[in-house]
């Protein structure tokens, strides 16, 4: 084995017996990669574990507890919160996404995913039977799994039914012992008060390792719109977005600023990426003619959708049949048309057309370091906090340019009470392992990267 230390080795041994020499990674670079996330390089893991089953999972559990080594969960590793890189090193990573299964009960409306699902390939499964969760996965989602994801709480897609943990019904959760745990002894009705489901969401899997999640399951809506909205202040956006919110009529909803529009939404550049993209939006058109007036409206908006304002505010309606659609739509623009203007609706019109977005991105527009960080703030709370930080920019200008570091700001509404405020920061710097491991070749460096 490569680890030198003959504890390890025999550890690594005996997981490769019980699981297969196949699922058990503990070459240099292999536990390099495990170690980064998109943002920070922590310390390598001793092996790597990717149990293809429960019954594995479980026998590898076992060797660890009785040999008391940590034992660490990942997901798709699209993370960039230390969930998975503990300070110290000496642990055993389990990477789940060899836990792929995923079990339609449609007459009682559940589907069981495996933890390592990705909500790509979770949303491409239920669509072939005209079916989707109600949230349906982060921008990331071609990398990000379903386990992952409600272990970090994250947002996005179908955001009007909550954050990710809000539509777990129930998990069974293989817990330090190896023993398996069902969160719920009721598997199609979420239980709240003393609630076992909730207590493994958001914890990052520090209380146990997720092998399947349940999800509830609707139908799948074919008739949309979407809707984009220009602002020419925080204020403004953020008004337009709370009264928005309180509608709760819209499935996705999120603003971006004219600095992350221009940089990483207009990153898909190049004549085979606006190819792609252009026959996405046709095929997800609800007929040839929507999609050819979707296309000429995206053409002739041009770079203007991504330089209409300092904040642009963008949105997916969906609905039932086409009056719903209209209706649903027709009072969002009354609402926030009220606070700022409407524009073409280029940025969500790709994004329905192509919901997740290649991990390019975790990189900036010339190939700088990215890192986002967010805060949940009431919505009185909201503007002072904006606020205090276009005055911590101010006063800190001079060291951000010298240092090359720019920003860029994206809004959204984990529920009506509250807003979600991320800010991006970029700076220059070298990619790591992670990076090169996971990005398209054809990547840019912007001529000042060098390789880790």
């Amino acid at each position: 084995m490569a680890d030198a230390d003959p504890r390890t080795g025999t550890l690594a041994a005996r997981l490769a017996t019980a699981v297969g020499a196949d699922a058990v990674l503990d070459g240099a670079g292999q536990r390099a990669f495990f170690g980064q996330d998109v943002y920070r390089i922590g310390p390598p893991p001793l092996a790597v574990v990717r149990p293809a089953s429960l019954a594995d999972l479980q026998a590898a559990v076992r060797l660890c507890a009785a040999d008391g080594v940590a034992m660490v969960p990942r997901g798709g590793g699209a993370s960039y919160t230390d969930g998975y890189l503990p300070k110290q090193g000496g642990h055993v990573l389990f990477d789940t996404s060899g836990l792929d299964s995923i079990e339609i009960d449609a007459r009682n409306a559940i589907v069981t995913v495996g933890a390592g699902v990705t909500w790509a390939a979770l949303r491409t499964r239920l669509a072939e039977e005209g079916l989707r969760t109600p949230f349906w996965g982060p921008f990331s989602g071609y990398a990000a799994s379903v386990g992952g994801s409600v272990s970090q709480n994250s947002i996005s897609h179908g955001g009007s039914a909550g954050i990710s943990a809000a539509s777990v019904l129930s998990m069974d959760v293989v817990l330090a012992n190896g023993d398996l745990m069902t969160t719920s002894s009721v598997a199609h009705s979420r239980h709240f008060g003393p609630d076992m489901t909730g207590l493994f969401t958001g914890d990052c899997g520090a209380l146990g390792i997720k092998a399947a999640i349940r999800l509830p399951l609707l139908p799948q809506r074919t008739h949309f719109e979407t809707l984009s909205f220009a602002f020419d202040d925080f204020a403004a956006l953020h008004e337009g977005m709370r009264a928005a919110g309180l509608e709760m009529l819209d499935d996705d909803h999120f603003a971006i600023d004219a600095a992350l529009s221009q940089g990483q939404i207009a990153r898909n550049d190049g004549f085979g990426s606006k190819l792609r993209i252009a026959l996405q939006v046709f095929a997800n058109a609800k007929n040839p003619v929507a999609g050819v007036r979707q296309l000429i409206r995206m053409a002739l908006a041009g770079e203007g959708a991504m330089t209409a304002a300092p904040y642009m505010d963008h949105l997916i309606v969906e609905g039932v049949d086409a009056a719903d659609v209209r209706a649903r739509a027709g009072k969002l623009r009354t609402v926030i048309g009220a606070h700022g203007r409407e524009i073409a609706n280029s940025v969500p019109a790709f994004v329905r057309a192509m919901p997740f977005a290649p991990l390019n991105n975790i990189l900036g527009p010339k190939g700088e370091r990215w890192v986002p960080l967010h805060g949940i703030f009431s919505h009185s709370a909201a503007p002072g906090f904006n606020a205090a930080l276009n005055a911590f920019y101010a006063e800190r200008a001079a060291e951000m340019a010298r240092l090359g570091i720019w920003t860029g700001e994206m809004f959204s509404l984990p529920s009506p009470t509250a807003l979600l405020y991320e800010i991006a920061i970029y700076w220059p710097d070298a990619r790591a392992v992670y990076h090169e491991t996971v990005l398209d070749p054809a990547c840019g460096t912007g001529g000042f990267l060098t390789e880790a």
